[in-house]
């Protein structure tokens, strides 16, 4: 597998775009974007457990019943939820847009929002925008990058990639552009998530392999502990790379799905380190519990502790609070075969084993805690469950960023 360019446009088949038709107001930075496939596509889709859903989310869930999609229209600066029958009409009428301008069947067209809940989507903006929206559409990097940044709101960095992969001899490709630094937590935490592929497969097996990608990746990622209302993360397969489609759980099948989760695992690190005020990124690593949902639960419990990230912040090797957050996980450990790390390029301190404190140096500790990349690693006995949870510290200027989000 090989890292390449061009996100989402770089399989075969792809184009992309986006601009500004007026919902950002004020800054007047792209909000609208677009992913096109010039043939039907095999689909899948994982969309939001909360149950209060943007009316985007209840359109594409019902059009990716299908399994077939040919576009993705997407805006920022507003999410078009809890916004009634308008809202509806107004999250359909984005899907009408789209398959009018190419001339393709409604149900063919995914529709995604993010921004403020609650506030009417400016419907008539982006009506306004279609053929310019179209005209953007470009079959490069630059076509993807436009995309990008019309779907990211309180982001500071891109999150994108695309990988290369070989399947009977022939080069297939994957591209990804993902958004989300707040709201973040399981249950789908990726906000808004876009994938391709030229990669001929099943609806069934993309499916498959997407869920097993965003179950260790994606749903593996917290900020905050909110699930957003519009989580949405939808994976298209064109079939141009013209290998044997993948119609079987093989060896095929295994290569493509093991480069979908390698690249949404960097995505979601990316999503982590990129958290609303956030400046370290958190990885916590637990081994040894009875099983892998375990591990997942008790390292989910420690990465969106509020005092565990606080103390990340203030670089405090506080490991009580990493026990505790194992405590009221769900699952159950002896806390008395439990040790702790802390790591970081700058070294690595065991403070705690076998359930009790070790005497180490703060001064060590702090120089370790102080990188801007930590992990916690932690053992709760001899069991074979082993998973990592990514997330960031909580920091000062988190309350800043939604103390006043609307304006």
């Amino acid at each position: 597998m090989k890292q390449i360019n061009g996100g989402v446009c770089a399989p075969k088949g792809f184009r992309a775009g986006g601009i500004w038709c007026g919902i950002k107001a004020a800054s007047k930075k792209r909000d609208l974007a677009l992913i096109y496939s010039e043939k039907p596509c095999a689909a899948a889709g994982i969309f939001t457990q909360n149950l209060v859903k943007a009316a985007s989310v209840l359109v594409s869930q019902k059009h990716l019943s299908h399994g077939t999609l040919r576009a993705i229209i997407a805006n920022s600066g507003n999410a078009n939820a809890c916004t009634g029958e308008a809202g509806m009409a107004a999250a359909r009428k984005m899907a009408e847009l789209a398959a009018d301008l190419f001339a393709i069947n409604l149900a063919e067209v995914a529709v995604a929002s993010t921004g403020v809940i609650g506030v009417p989507l400016p419907i008539g903006a982006i009506e306004n925008s279609i053929e310019a929206l179209g005209n953007s559409l470009g079959a490069d990097a630059a076509g993807s990058d436009a995309a990008l940044e019309a779907i990211m709101t309180t982001d500071t960095r891109k999150k994108d990639g695309a990988v290369e992969i070989e399947i009977n001899g022939k080069p297939v490709r994957i591209g990804a552009m993902v958004k989300g630094s707040g709201m973040i937590h399981i249950n789908m935490a990726t906000m808004l998530g876009f994938i391709t592929t030229d990669a001929a497969i099943s609806h069934e097996l993309l499916d498959k392999a997407l869920r097993r990608a965003a179950g260790h990746s994606f749903n593996r990622v917290t900020v905050d502990g909110d699930t957003s209302t519009n989580d949405t993360l939808i994976i298209m397969a064109s079939g141009e790379a013209g290998n044997s489609p993948i119609n079987t759980a093989g060896a095929d099948y295994e290569i493509f799905a093991e480069a979908l989760e390698s690249l949404c695992v960097k995505l979601a690190k990316s999503m982590a380190r990129d958290g609303e005020g956030a400046t370290k990124l958190l990885a916590v690593t637990v081994t040894g519990a009875a099983d892998e949902k375990s591990a997942e639960k008790l390292a989910m419990s420690a990465a969106s502790s509020s005092l565990v990230k606080a103390a990340v912040f203030g670089a405090d090797a506080n490991w009580g609070r990493v026990l505790c957050a194992f405590g009221y996980s769900g699952v159950v450990f002896d806390p008395n075969a439990a040790d702790v790390s802390f790591c970081s390029k700058a070294g690595r301190v065991k403070v705690c084993e076998n359930g009790a404190g070790l005497q180490f140096s703060e001064t060590e500790a702090k120089k370790i805690l102080l990188d801007d990349e930590i992990e916690i690693n932690a053992s709760v006995g001899s069991g074979e469950g082993k998973a990592t949870v990514w997330g960031c510290d909580l920091t000062y200027d988190y309350v800043k960023i939604n103390g006043d989000y609307r304006s």
